[in-house]
């Protein structure tokens, strides 16, 4: 599994735990309909983090995994912000409130680098030797 695969599972994990977490994310009519919303969701966070990406490429020490980690959540946090505004618009999600925009950047961001820093023992050792 490469760092691109774990970055974009990490982002869909966290859409989707944010949208059926959250009570501030709701959604107009059916589950397909929620599905499909989180689907979108998922793709604007992966297109617009890739745009600018900021996170660590494999394992790094706790000291820089907590500055990629600030940075991403505002990176998050702003996405999140903007889809708040465009959600209603071009989907039946609606996002309620700052509190539930930091939250879902939180999980969002949270499920990113936990999957950013599961790398397998093959991918360390060959790093480790170049």
């Amino acid at each position: 599994m490469n760092d691109h695969f774990r970055r974009r599972l990490g982002t869909l994990i966290g859409v989707f735990a944010a949208g059926w977490l959250l009570p501030g994310i709701t959604f107009d009519g059916e589950t397909v309909d929620a599905v499909l919303a989180l689907l979108i969701t998922t793709l604007v966070m992966v297109v617009l983090t890739q745009l600018v990406y900021v996170g660590p490429s494999g394992r790094v020490p706790v000291p820089m995994l907590a500055v990629f980690g600030g940075i991403g959540f505002a990176q998050d946090a702003l996405i999140w912000w903007l889809l708040s505004w465009l959600g209603p618009k071009v989907s039946p999600m609606h996002i309620a409130g700052w509190g539930t925009i930091l939250l879902a950047a939180l999980l969002t961001r949270g499920t990113v680098l936990v999957l950013s820093q599961l790398t397998s023992r093959v991918e360390i050792a060959g790093t480790a030797e170049d």
